[in-house]
């Protein structure tokens, strides 16, 4: 029987010898890795194989990377977490990996520890999120097949823009995400006035912490937004 803290693990990564590298750590540490070299192959076995986790880079040959993770989430039956890998590191290319349904990200070169690390807490939250079909932060709820919201047994009735806004906080929790990051996640190229997204927020919050409870969404200063219980440390 398999161990809960082993993984299979799919890493789609075209330079060879970070390849290798990655898979020889990642099987030292006892998870199951299988590897691609190309986007397309990576595709095939990232639609077909049953992985926890899967490690993308985005410059590949055949297709690239954000091409596949959005096809991936497009097509798969199975919404497997994804952490982008890539040398490139800025806010727009973090936000174009995000928006194409990738869950977490890590900047060349890197720490094949954390790594291991970002994998591990990544197939954690998916396991206790239902196949990231159900999500939960403390006594809050998101099913996203119904988009029935409940906090604490209580339904909650949101607008559709707050319900994109909880999804994207719920999946990263408990990290701060970034107010360019929400813009982009929801209305793409082309946001609304500055006050739009306060508003949406404000929509939220009122809705999901109610009076007594300990509040779950956290407003970060000039950076963004968390939701977290209390006591998690954004990352």
């Amino acid at each position: 029987m398999k161990s809960p803290s082993t993984l299979n693990i799919l890493v789609v990564e075209d330079n060879p010898d970070l390849a290798a590298n990655i898979v020889d750590y990642l099987e030292e540490r006892g998870h199951s890795v299988d590897a691609a070299a190309d986007g397309v192959t990576g595709l095939r076995l990232a639609s077909t194989g049953d992985f926890d986790v899967i490690v993308l880079d985005l410059m590949l040959p055949r297709m690239d990377g954000l091409t596949l993770c959005r096809r991936l989430r497009s097509e798969a039956v199975r919404p497997t977490p994804v952490l982008i890998l890539t040398a490139r590191g800025t806010l727009d290319d973090k936000v174009a990996g995000f928006d194409c349904g990738a869950d977490d990200y890590v900047v060349k070169p890197f720490e094949l520890r954390e790594l291991e690390l970002r994998l591990r807490a990544l197939a954690r939250r998916a396991r206790s999120g239902g196949g990231l079909e159900k999500l939960t932060v403390g006594g809050l709820e998101f099913d996203l097949a119904t988009l029935r919201v409940r906090r604490d047994g209580r339904t909650i009735e949101l607008p559709a823009i707050a319900l994109r806004i909880l999804e994207l906080l719920m999946k990263r929790s408990p990290q701060v995400v970034w107010r360019r990051e929400i813009e982009q996640a929801v209305w793409g190229d082309s946001p609304p006035d500055s006050d739009a997204l306060r508003v949406h927020i404000h929509t939220l919050r009122t809705a999901i912490d109610p009076p007594g409870p300990p509040p779950l969404l956290r407003t970060v200063r000039g950076i963004g937004y968390s939701l977290a219980e209390e006591g998690d440390e954004p990352a």
